[in-house]
């Protein structure tokens, strides 16, 4: 029931126009986490468009679409998501954000554009499939409680035998795909602090509590949960990104707010973390006659990939692009909620290299200048309509 990889490669490249013209829609109208309803329409709509697919809306802003092949098989999910995130583009694209303050930071664009070339293809080959493909267009992949979970509590994972999915990587060179089998991506958790002083008057610090003082010692002495408590060979990150507090230059605040991020992998490591957190706080407050507020939130579970699963990817990916090609990129402590998905079915998550321009002007993920190489798009729909055939015969 397969289909040669020589005229899949040709199917891809008939596609990659259509592949293009609709990530450049999508990065030029982009919409934020849980509000992704133009950009779920326009999905929608395209699948239709293809005749042949079973289409449904399993939450307000996402979109299945069930591809039953021509003899009885198992079950392949594949997940791309359609979020964006709050940030002003500060490119010059001709299809650069229309949308004030939103963009296409992070590649979920070409991840939606290339899972339609991908079903574009696979509904011209239904013949040749046994089993059935069930693509999963995701909202809210950026902001917990994630579109991952409300889409598995919906069911769209019911009788999945299999789940796949690919993030561009624009650090990575276009070409190449990487993928590794265990942990890839890590656990995004959050905390928010509350340091609680005494305002008064900036000339007489004697007469208050100082919580901006004490709030930089907490954050100071934070660190030492990463250099001193936990064991240099666990990945822990732990990371303070905002503080909030005062009014005036010369008043002393009563309170100072501050909150972050802690990434890590191992389940025990994850567990200790917040205790940990809070013994310092608790102790820095306590010194300086302040009091705390702590709260911390788990956040996505790791990114693990199955090892069987991972094999037939890496097995695939090298048998259609060449061994040189694949590589297995360290793990990252960026967070994926691809993990909900993972937590039902066995699955593998993998990176296709989507560097833009010369290397020395690659930006990260989530930079305003962030960008993609288009041409990475047709390797994505390439490794996936292959892994289709191979995960299901």
């Amino acid at each position: 029931m397969s289909v040669a990889v020589d005229s899949i490669s040709a199917l891809v490249q008939q596609v990659k126009p259509d592949v293009v013209a609709w990530r450049r829609h999508l990065h030029e109208n982009p919409e934020l986490s849980f509000q992704e309803e133009r950009t779920s329409q326009y999905v929608y709509d395209t699948l239709a468009s293809f005749g042949g697919l079973e289409l449904s809306r399993p939450t307000p802003t996402s979109v299945v679409a069930r591809l039953i092949g021509s003899q009885p098989g198992k079950v392949l999910a594949i997940r791309a998501d359609m979020d964006a995130l709050p940030i002003t583009e500060d490119t010059e694209f001709d299809f650069a954000s229309k949308n004030p303050g939103v963009m296409h930071a992070c590649g979920h664009d070409g991840h939606t554009a290339m899972l339609l070339g991908t079903a574009k293809v696979l509904t011209s080959l239904r013949e040749h499939i046994r089993g059935e493909v069930r693509f999963l267009f995701q909202h809210a992949e950026e902001l917990f409680p994630g579109g991952a979970s409300q889409m598995v509590a919906a069911g769209v994972m019911d009788g999945v035998d299999h789940v796949i999915g690919i993030h561009l990587a624009a650090m990575m060179e276009t070409g190449k795909v990487s993928v590794r089998p265990g942990p890839v991506n890590a656990a995004p958790d959050t905390f928010q602090v509350k340091v609680i002083g005494s305002g008064g008057h900036a000339a007489y610090p004697h007469k208050c509590v100082d919580s901006v003082l004490i709030a930089a010692q907490c954050i100071t002495n934070l660190q030492h949960v990463v250099a001193r408590n936990a064991d240099p060979l666990d990945p822990l990150v732990l990371s303070v990104t905002q503080i909030q507090g005062g009014t005036a230059d010369n008043v002393i605040p009563g309170e100072v707010e501050f909150s972050g991020t802690v990434r890590s992998y191992k389940p025990e490591l994850r567990e200790q973390v917040p205790a940990w957190m809070e013994r310092i706080i608790a102790g820095v407050t306590a010194a300086h006659g302040a009091t705390y507020e702590f709260s911390y939130v788990r956040g996505y579970d790791p990114v693990v990939n199955d090892e069987e699963v991972t094999r037939i990817v890496e097995e695939t990916l090298k048998e259609v692009f060449g061994e040189e090609r694949v590589i297995q990129a360290p793990p990252t402590m960026g967070g994926e909620d691809f993990s909900a998905f993972q937590k039902v079915s066995p699955g593998t998550f993998f990176q296709v290299g989507a560097g833009y321009g010369p290397q020395e002007r690659w930006y990260p993920h989530h930079h305003p200048k962030f960008a993609i190489n288009e041409d990475a798009l047709p390797i994505g729909v390439e490794s996936f309509v292959n892994l289709t055939f191979k995960l299901l015969g």
